[in-house]
This record gives structure tokens, C-alpha cells and sequence, in this order.
């Protein structure tokens, strides 16, 4: 029962702070974009978005293998620190990105280029049919690895193309 109660205060917190953090960046970022225009988009090489989507699938597997430690491993640095461990990682997905687990299906988007980060988007249907699209933030390493920086998902539609 402690324990649980440390997992949810934990959650509680995260929670809390992806709120804080979202409320910061929608303030702050249309005024950075006013200054400096749009965001530079930008196509992304065959082997960049080989590689990019090769971490993402790889990442899905593991979920799906329930293999937290090898899920955790795909993560970027800065994302290893928020959540600690690969078993706190692997809950706060269960929880909060219940379809990306085990989906019926998947289709990716070609991924680009937004700055630093390549956008891998993806298509998913879950068990009950439902459509949901998923935007993996994907930064390349010192080492030159991608690593999964974050990831978005909202409600699809069956319209979308991939």
C-alpha cells in the first residue's frame, strides 16, 4: 500500500509538472515565434529517417514485450533523468499512453525535420478500433544515436493518410 501510494504521489507529481511545463511553453513560445517566424522545416535524409523510425519501432516492441528496461533504453538522456528508472518510465506509458502498448495496427508518416528535432509521426489503431496519432520528438546524440526526446498522442481519424 506505501509503495502504491508512492507510485501515485509520483504520478501526481509528473502530472503536475507536465502541467506546469505545458502552461510555460504555450506562453512562452508563440512570443519566441513571433520574433524569429515560423519554425525552419526541413526534409529528412533516407538513413536519418531509417534510423529514426527503426528507434520507434524498436521502442514499441519492447513495450509490447513488456520489456521496460529495453522500452527505458530508446529514451533520451533528459528523459532517463525525469523518470529514473525504466519500471516508473514503463507505468507512466501503461497509464497515461494505454494504446501505444500493444496497437492492432501501425503506420508511420514520413518524419521531419522542425530545428533539431525530427518529428517521426505515427498511426495507430487500437484493440477497440480506435485512431490515434502519435508525434515522436527525436533528437540525434552526441554519439549520433536518436533518442526518443517525447512523444504526443491525440485522436485520429480514418481519413489520414500515411
Amino acid at each position: 500500500a506505501t509503495q502504491n501510494r508512492k507510485v501515485c504521489r509520483r504520478f501526481g507529481e509528473i502530472a503536475m509538472f507536465k502541467s506546469l511545463v505545458c502552461a510555460l511553453l504555450f506562453s512562452v513560445i508563440p512570443l519566441a515565434a513571433m520574433a524569429d517566424g515560423p519554425p525552419r522545416t526541413a526534409e529528412v535524409a533516407d538513413s536519418d529517417a531509417r534510423a529514426v523510425r527503426a528507434v520507434v519501432e524498436a521502442q514499441l516492441k519492447a513495450f509490447a514485450a513488456d520489456d521496460a528496461v529495453k522500452a527505458f533504453s530508446h529514451a533520451s538522456p533528459a528523459i532517463q533523468k525525469q523518470f529514473g528508472d525504466a519500471a516508473t518510465f514503463a507505468e507512466m506509458v501503461r497509464r497515461t499512453y494505454p494504446m501505444l502498448i500493444r496497437p492492432a495496427s501501425i503506420s508511420f508518416y514520413r518524419p521531419l525535420a522542425i530545428e533539431s528535432v525530427v518529428v517521426q509521426g505515427v498511426m495507430f489503431r487500437d484493440g477497440e478500433g480506435h485512431v490515434w496519432r502519435a508525434d515522436y520528438q527525436l533528437q540525434r546524440q552526441p554519439d549520433k544515436r536518436w533518442r526518443i526526446e517525447g512523444c504526443q498522442v491525440v485522436p485520429g481519424n480514418d481519413t489520414s493518410t500515411t
